[in-house]
Formats: structure tokens, sequence, C-alpha cells
């Protein structure tokens, strides 16, 4: 008798450590997933609308930075991975994913990589490495680039190439979203560059400058 009393406690006390356990896990604070990419970018224009197309290439990121979780500085060396905010996809192909939008809606042409540029038309390739990607809560978020544009269709000596840099630092309010808005910005002011480059290629590629 007292065995199968003893027995019944230890299966009740497993089913109560079971139940701490699941408790303890259903009140863990949930993974929120972010994106880069804005889901109307501004003024945007009908696809296709340009006469030349775009070829944005993979972009480059800082290792520090280039990780699942938003990395987020707080201090002059320290840093943190928040683990219950990560990026929807890879860094590196969210920074690429937020540039084809921007571009295509400012520019109002398609990426390579979506639809085949039309018989004979220019085609604007951009590299982009960012080197530098800081976020501080409430404080600001800091985009530093480096990148190109090459006029990869024209022909011979006609090929040209346009290297320029983008700084922006776009203030934040408090809270990790306000920390993607600010993300987002940075990259549409980094697009909006870009887009000034390739616009002022198509007019008079003698002419061109950076921006700023």
């Amino acid at each position: 008798m007292r065995s199968a009393q003893q027995r019944n406690l230890r299966g009740l006390g497993a089913f109560a450590l079971a139940t701490l356990a699941v408790t303890a896990c259903g009140g863990e604070a949930p993974t929120r997933f972010y994106t880069l990419v804005r889901p109307t970018p501004l003024a945007p224009l009908a696809a296709g609308q340009a006469a030349f197309a775009i070829d944005v290439q993979p972009v480059r990121v800082p290792a520090q930075v280039n990780q699942p979780e938003l990395v987020v500085r707080q201090g002059n060396g320290e840093v943190a991975l928040v683990e219950t905010r990560r990026w929807i996809a890879p860094l590196p192909d969210e920074v690429r994913g937020a540039l084809v939008a921007e571009l295509g809606a400012a520019l109002g042409a398609q990426d390579v990589s979506r639809v085949a540029p039309p018989p004979g038309a220019p085609v604007y390739r951009v590299l982009v490495d960012v080197q530098r990607l800081d976020a501080r809560l409430a404080t600001s978020v800091r985009l530093d680039a480096v990148w190109t544009v090459l006029d990869v269709s024209a022909p011979g000596t006609l090929k040209a190439r346009w290297t320029c840099s983008t700084q922006v630092t776009a203030p934040v309010g408090a809270g990790y979203d306000a920390l993607v808005n600010g993300a987002q910005a940075g990259l549409a002011r980094l697009a909006a560059d870009i887009a000034g480059v390739v616009e002022a290629a198509q007019r008079d590629r003698a002419a061109v400058r950076c921006p700023g």
C-alpha cells in the first residue's frame, strides 16, 4: 500500500515539475521578426516605367552586425544581441531587398533578378558595401556605405562607373520598432542617393556627380 502511495506521489511530483517547465516556457517573451523592406516606399512609380533596368548585386555588411538577431550598441565597445528581436531573413538579403524596393519606386525600374530588361535598354549595376550600421536604442541609427553604379550595357569605351559614399544618422525614439524604422529611413536615403546618380547618368553621363 505504501509503495503504491509512494509511486503516486512520485508521479504527482513529476507532473508538477513538467507543469512548471511548460509555464516557464510560456512566460518567456515571444520572438518578434523584422524586415528592412518598407511596406509602401514613398512616391511609387509604375513598374517598368523607366527605359532602363537596375542590377542590385549582393550587399556586403559588417560581420559584427551580420547576425540573425538585432545588434544594439550599448557603449563605446559594448554591443548586445537581442534574442527576442530578429531579422526575418539574413541581414545582407534584407538590405538588398530594401534597396531593390526603394530604387524600383524612385526610378520606376525593374531589377534584372526579377525581370529581363528590354532589349537594348541600359542596365545599371549597383554594388553596395555597408561599412557601418550602428543602432542605439532611443538615440539613432548610423549608416555608412560606399557604393558604385556601373553602366554595364554601354559598349567598349563608353562603359562608365561612379563610386560614391553615403553617411546618414537617423534619430529614433524608444523601442525596437523605432530602431528598425530608423534603419529603414537610412536605407531610403542611401537608395535616393543611388537613384540620383542613375537619373543623372541617363540625362548626361559627363555631368554625373556624387551626392552632397
